[in-house]
């Protein structure tokens, strides 16, 4: 099991991976930019000028295709997962007492092929009395049967369903909240839980 002692530790070269990615893809847009803008305002438009207009916008293009595929991959080697399969990135909000000790909890994707271990990215607290667990977790074949099952030692299970289709497309946003599915806990209490735990998610 990933915890979250071991995730931080290794955050910092992550982090660095990523904000690497980053500057380079930005640098790139700028170089590009800046060459396309001299080379349009000085140039003459013969039809050859045409063509080597559209090589330059072709190349432009490109360069930004190769940022943005180098910063998915970078994101997705910070939290572990293999770059070339589709991963789920997900946040639950839930009372504050229930993830006292996140350290020890432990996350499984469950579908109708397989199980799979999460990654518990971080918890931190919230203003309205609740934490929020993050982590992700890889996506490793084609079935719209995926539920998220939250196990905390002591404090109980808690499911929660994922709504994507078999394939899910990649998204740059979390979806809405989604309510909790099913919970097995003695220390709910009267904390209804469509009140109190919830999922967002995205697919990176």
């Amino acid at each position: 099991m990933t915890t979250l002692s071991s995730l931080w530790t290794e955050s910092a070269g992550g982090q660095l991976g990523i904000l690497m990615s980053a500057l380079s893809g930005i640098a790139m847009a700028l170089a590009v930019a800046l060459a396309m803008t001299v080379y349009f305002r000085l140039s003459y438009r013969s039809w050859r000028d045409v063509a080597r207009h559209g090589l330059a916008a072709l190349a432009a293009l490109a360069l930004f295709a190769f940022a943005a595929y180098d910063m998915r991959h970078a994101a997705l080697a910070y939290l572990g997962l293999n770059p070339s399969k589709p991963a789920v990135e997900f946040e639950i909000r839930m009372p504050r007492e229930m993830l006292t000790a996140a350290t020890d909890s432990q996350i499984e994707l469950h579908t109708d092929r397989n199980q799979t271990l999460a990654l518990i990215g971080g918890v931190r607290d919230l203003a309205d009395g609740r934490a929020l667990l993050r982590g992700a977790v890889a996506l490793n074949h084609r079935t719209a049967d995926r539920m998220l099952v939250v196990n905390l030692p002591g404090k109980g299970t808690f499911e929660f369903r994922l709504r994507l289709p078999a394939e899910p497309h990649r998204s740059l946003e979390f979806g809405p909240w989604h309510l909790a599915d099913r919970i097995a806990s003695p220390l709910a209490g009267p904390v209804a839980p469509q009140d109190g735990y919830t999922i967002r998610y995205r697919v990176l």
